[in-house]
């Protein structure tokens, strides 16, 4: 069978060895019945992601947690008991929790195929003679496949054949589709594709490929198809490869696959990232916690009582049945379906703001984050390279607006607008910029360099777009690493019969030394050394900006050209980015940037959106690989842009995070950002830009690729947390306060207050519809200015105790005086058990009311900003009313009607317990006032 070549192997064997190995042919490929043979051994050109678990395994996955598992442990205790109304209500608790998890895990798995649906990875391949467009995973070692601008490598490919050096033709972009290649400046099929497998090129033209993905490297890679002798260790040396899931800027080429799916250089990174291990989120870790504490704690109650009644000279098996029923009211399952409901619903809101969670958990770790390392790129800016200045060659200055590949905006010289011709120093840059271009903009998308891009784009402001058209192409030299510039020579299509004209742009110091003279007002006048060092001025001011500076040219003669002019380029930051970063470093959480440009350009970047200050530190990608892990823990505090920074950096950086105790959200979108995207608490990958790898091992993937989404992740998880809070407020205030009301009863010798219908009344109450609606209370808009918590406390606070110890004493002493005052004759009648009970059931709706926030006061989250828990109270206290007045409930709980009166008094009574939590969020709140607020220990994390 035809083996897989490694792409160092490939780089290295000449063009007629590697088709030897793969027995391909070039002119004709492979046949159908030789592709069929070929996947059957090799597979699809995909990654096997996982094999397709069956639903049931999924379902039954989601009883792992430990609370579920506690609750089931419940449900057989109550069963064996013979308290089936108990086993029923666990049991059903439990199917709710599981049920809603399961599905809504479903719906993000759903979600994710579908956003890898939009755009399919495609190719050109030469199979039987013909050029097909086929879907990339059809691909198979030995095809042979032809690349063009904005296609993205389909497969490992080796290049087998390059034409180089200088090309005659007569347009700029007129190729004609044939077995050389598709069209080149675009067709049905020009939108972005991945490079579909690791290929060895055979033919290349001005090949220039966009390897950062992979690599992290931010320049593209000329590649040609000359074999390497001897190639080092590194990937990106190996120049006449072009690599799976890369992107073509400029050229054709021609390449044979040698290395698909997981035995591409891509799938190599995709087998490291399932070798990481994911983190287990805060709210995992606190729910299990609460989870071992309450077992705790029940079997606690269980022995006391049991120990107290054996004592007492009761029977053992009583205080067993009567400590497990106590232990079973304890555990509160409705907690698990408030927190799987809570976070199914953040989920959903968060994919109304552009943002796909994949994992339930996930929500709620957001708000725990304290630390964000975000690409640039894409994320902060909108990775749409745009001109901001330009600075003609007699001096004038002027300010361009709008941002995009479009015609939006304006060029302004001393705030009037330029437009065509009426500035002719402007003008000219522009021409030269439009002319000297390989560039095409189609559906505000550049087909072709970035950079190039934003010069079309003046053009196109400035209305001089059709100057392109208007030079016929003689001969061209295109952009080099090592040249640093480029040259076209063009004729005017109404002065053929001249010799032409040359266009060069490029890195000012080449473009300046092929210049002798500079325009002055339509004038060519000697180049002196003054006006040179005006114009090292001006790029040092452009440079100090973060400006990518370009220079511009013209005339008869390479080496007698006139300078033209400087321009600015910038890929400005998204709208939003700054005020979200401002939010954000506000409320105690760092951002750190990670990018591959230069510092200049970083620190600018940087300090535009508030992210670098006085202060601030920054740090080089190879700096990062000197220093050890230990190290760099010490200094990444003070660290706010990490720059020359590859995709291999970032996992380091998470690491050094973490080990000082960081919860780490890492943004990538390249296939080298998986393992660090893996290995951070939250992973979140880029929707638009990002790889297939990237997503798989990313947490929250961003539909928009914008970074004002975490923000809003961010608030939803810290508005998630505080919820779940309230819940467990309310639901252990409630639970304590039943236990101690009927252990005291029981353990004293008392008449029981209550009997086993009305607690389980109770019981329904305190896990049902008022609690729940605690669990949708909307997100308070101040959450986000709120510190993220620190991932060590447990869920229960020493502030969340006392508002719970607090409500627990003031509805135990108050249900207690009720049945003391009701209790004058020593004789329990139904009229005592029914004040008694709708005490502590009206003491229940006032918790709750106090519960729905744990600092703000009742008047201030208003009384119907919850309606589901205005509908939830109302009914509970119509189903209250019912069991006091309809006769057939009231033998069922044994209660009798009580007069008006009577349901005044408990009104007055029991809403003391939210008079006193009102009083003590008062407090709280006078107390914070007074001390200054800590320091937050990651502020400069």
């Amino acid at each position: 069978m035809v083996p897989v070549l490694t792409s160092k192997k490939a780089s290295e064997l000449p063009v007629h060895e590697v088709l030897c190995v793969l027995q391909a042919d070039l002119h004709v490929g492979l046949n159908q019945e030789e592709v069929s043979r070929r996947r059957a051994y090799h597979g699809w050109n995909e990654f096997d992601i996982s094999e397709e678990e069956p639903l049931w395994k999924k379902y039954i996955s989601q009883f792992k947690d430990p609370l579920i598992l506690l609750l089931l442990a419940s449900a057989v205790i109550s069963v064996l008991m013979h308290q089936f109304d108990d086993a029923i209500s666990i049991t059903v608790a439990i199917i709710i929790v599981v049920t809603v998890a399961f599905v809504q895990e479903y719906r993000s798995e759903k979600s994710l195929e579908e956003l890898g649906k939009l755009v399919p990875p495609e190719c050109h391949c030469l199979r039987e003679g013909n050029l097909q467009h086929l879907l990339a995973r059809d691909l198979v070692p030995g095809d042979t496949v032809c690349l063009s601008v904005g296609e993205r490598v389909p497969a490992d490919l080796r290049l087998v054949e390059v034409h180089t050096g200088r090309r005659t033709h007569t347009h700029t972009h007129t190729h004609t589709e044939g077995p050389s290649g598709p069209p080149s400046g675009g067709g049905p099929h020009t939108h972005t594709q991945r490079v579909p497998a690791d290929l060895r090129l055979v033919e290349a033209t001005d090949l220039s490929v966009d390897e950062s993905s992979l690599t992290g490297e931010t320049s593209p890679c000329s590649k040609s198809s000359v074999h390497q002798l001897l190639s080092n260790g590194d990937i990106t040396s190996r120049s006449n490869v072009a690599f799976m899931g890369t992107l073509v800027r400029c050229g054709r080429a021609k390449g044979i696959v040698i290395g698909t799916g997981e035995n591409s250089e891509f799938g190599e990174v995709f087998k490291m990232m399932q070798a990481e291990e994911a983190p287990k989120t805060p709210l995992q870790k606190s729910m299990d916690l609460l989870g071992k504490q309450l077992s705790l704690y029940s079997f606690g109650i269980i022995g006391v009582i049991m120990l107290v009644g054996w004592m007492q000279g009761k029977r053992i098996l009583d205080m067993f049945t009567i400590g497990v029923s106590l232990a079973v009211a304890a555990i509160p399952e409705g907690l698990p379906i408030v927190v799987t409901v809570t976070l199914a619903l953040g989920v959903m809101r968060m994919v109304k703001k552009q943002a796909i969670i994949k994992k339930l958990p996930i929500v709620e770790t957001l708000g725990c984050c304290n630390v964000i390392c975000s690409d640039k790129t894409g994320t902060l800016t909108k990775n749409e390279m745009t001109v901001t200045q330009l600075f003609t060659s007699d001096g004038l200055h002027a300010e361009v607006t709008g941002v995009g590949y479009n015609a939006s905006g304006e060029v302004l010289l001393d705030g009037d607008v330029v437009h065509g011709f009426s500035c002719p120093s402007i003008s000219k840059i522009v021409e030269v910029g439009c002319v000297c271009n390989d560039s095409v903009i189609r559906n505000h998308n550049v087909l072709g360099r970035p950079t190039e891009g934003a010069l079309i784009a003046l053009a196109m402001k400035m209305g001089l777009e059709s100057l392109q058209q208007e030079y016929i192409r003689l001969e061209e030299r295109p952009f080099t690493s090592e040249q640093k510039w480029m040259s076209v020579r063009c004729v005017h299509r109404t002065l053929q019969d001249k010799p032409g004209l040359f266009f060069v742009k490029g890195a000012y110091e080449q473009v300046v030394s092929l210049c002798s003279s500079y325009n002055s007002r339509g004038s060519a006048l000697s180049l002196s050394h003054q006006q040179r060092e005006l114009y090292q001025q001006q790029i040092s001011y452009m440079g100090s900006a973060g400006l990518r500076v370009l220079a511009f040219a013209s005339g008869s003669q390479m080496g007698n050209l006139t300078f033209v002019g400087l321009v600015g380029i910038i890929d400005p930051p998204r709208s939003g980015v700054k005020e979200a970063v401002a939010m954000l470093v506000n409320s105690g959480v760092a951002i750190k940037m990670i990018t591959g440009d230069s510092q200049e350009t970083a620190v600018s970047i940087a300090s535009r959106l508030g992210l670098f200050s006085k202060g601030s530190q920054c740090l080089s990608g190879d700096e990062v690989d000197r220093l050890d892990l230990q190290q760099l823990s010490d200094i990444v505090p003070r660290i706010a842009v990490f720059y020359r920074a590859s995709p291999r950096h970032k996992l380091k950086i998470v690491k050094s995070l973490q080990n000082i105790g960081a919860v780490v959200a890492m943004t990538g979108d390249g296939v080298n950002d998986a393992v660090a995207l893996k290995a951070a608490d939250i992973g979140v990958a880029m929707g638009q830009t990002g790889t297939d790898v990237c997503k798989e091992a990313a947490d929250m993937i961003l539909v928009d690729d914008d970074f004002q989404t975490i923000m809003s992740a961010i608030e939803e998880g810290k508005g998630i947390y505080n919820n779940i809070k309230n819940f467990v407020r309310f639901q252990l205030s409630t639970s304590i306060a039943a236990l101690t009301l009927i252990s005291l009863a029981t353990l004293m010798n008392f008449p029981n207050p209550l009997n086993a219908m009305q607690i389980l009344w109770i019981n329904i109450i305190m896990d049902g519809p008022p609690a729940q609606s605690l669990g949708v209370e909307p997100v308070d808009r101040d959450v986000i200015r709120q510190p993220p918590r620190d991932v060590r406390d447990s869920i229960i606070t020493r502030s969340l105790l006392v508002k719970v110890l607090a409500s627990a004493f003031v509805i135990v002493c108050g249900t207690l005086f009720v049945f003391w005052r009701e209790l004058q004759d020593n004789v329990i009648t139904p009229r005592d058990t029914t004040m008694t009970f709708t005490c502590f059931v009206f003491f229940d709706m006032f918790n709750a009311l106090s519960s729905r926030s744990q600092t703000r006061m009742v008047h201030e989250l208003g009384l119907c900003s919850n309606r589901t828990f205005c509908y939830a109270v109302l009914a509970s206290i119509m189903g209250q009313l019912l069991v006091i007045y309809f006769p057939p409930l009231q033998k069922v709980f044994q209660t009798e009607s009580l007069s008006l009166f009577d349901l005044l008094f408990l009104v007055t009574l029991t809403s003391s317990v939210c008079l006193v939590s009102e009083g003590i969020k008062t407090v709280e709140r006078w107390r914070g006032a007074q001390r200054t607020p800590p320091s937050d220990c990651f502020h400069e994390v």
